[in-house]
């Protein structure tokens, strides 16, 4: 049954013993996740994010691991999807945000965190109430947070998203759209709410040198930043070729593994100090 729902045509599917297999997998996923935060089983990773004119660190984004005692490293593209079903999203989310900003807090530098939201968390009524509690208990500077959504959301019900949005930016945080150029991208949604960042999806970048419209979406969205005046950023950056095109290109900010992996808070922390990424290959922005 969940094999079909996922499916876009809503096709058969018959039983099998893989599926099956998975449906177990999702139960004990659901079960273990209810205990993740008490167990301390849920930590936070940081990836560089940098500017690629001025060759600096700009800041990081906050990525959530979970390592379960029966289900060993659970990949987030398992688990998150199980957590927002089952409603436990909103209080993980919670958790991220709260640890987020509290790790922030402590970098000597300060530096912007970002924090993808659900938009299960993020429609909640009193998500912005909640979002100024968390701020004004870490002390967190409201400007250095940027909250990341996905077009989903305001496609789903635009009138309530927009208007938690708007209460977003009035505390001074920042918004990103994550994921652009996926699915129900539209200008429309540029133009109904002053993005402070567009998200270059990763796939587009995968799909660089080997298919043409890649290369076009790219080189739209960077342009469209540029003339709507919001800065643009490239996920998935791995590659000299990759990262060449998105400089001639003159987008602003790039992550990847090409300017460093996902980092637990105490390099987190000596990066934010030096102003540098991890990776050795960081001097090839200038190149």
């Amino acid at each position: 049954m969940y094999r079909s729902k996922k499916l876009q045509d809503g096709s058969w599917c018959w039983y099998d013993a893989d599926a099956d297999e998975d449906g177990r997998r999702r139960g004990q996923i659901a079960i273990g996740l209810r205990s993740a935060i008490a167990d301390n089983a849920l930590r936070l990773v940081f990836q560089p994010q940098i500017s690629m004119k001025k060759r600096q660190l700009l800041g990081f984004e906050a990525l959530l691991r979970w390592s379960s005692p029966q289900l060993g490293e659970v990949s987030p593209a398992d688990f998150i999807p199980v957590a927002e079903q089952t409603g436990i999203i909103v209080e993980i989310g919670d958790w991220v945000l709260m640890q987020a900003c509290r790790e922030a807090t402590l970098w000597p530098t300060p530096m912007g965190v970002a924090v993808n939201v659900s938009p299960v968390q993020l429609m909640r009524p009193n998500f912005a109430e909640r979002l100024t509690e968390i701020l004004t208990e870490t002390g967190l500077e409201p400007t250095r947070l940027e909250i990341e959504i996905t077009e989903t959301m305001l496609i789903d019900n635009p009138g309530q998203a927009l208007l938690v949005l708007r209460k977003i930016k009035a505390l001074g945080v920042r918004v990103a759209m994550d994921d652009f150029g996926t699915g129900y991208s539209s200008l429309s949604t540029l133009f109904s709410f002053p993005f402070d960042k567009i998200k270059v999806d990763r796939s587009f970048l995968n799909a660089l040198g080997r298919q043409a419209q890649a290369t076009s979406v790219i080189e739209t969205v960077i342009e469209l930043g540029h003339k709507l005046s919001i800065p643009v950023l490239a996920e998935g950056v791995e590659t000299d070729f990759q990262a060449a095109f998105l400089k001639d290109r003159r987008c602003d900010e790039a992550q990847g593994f090409l300017y460093g992996r996902p980092v637990d808070s105490s390099t987190a922390h000596a990066l934010a100090q030096s102003g540098t990424w991890e990776d050795e290959n960081a001097g090839k922005l200038s190149a």
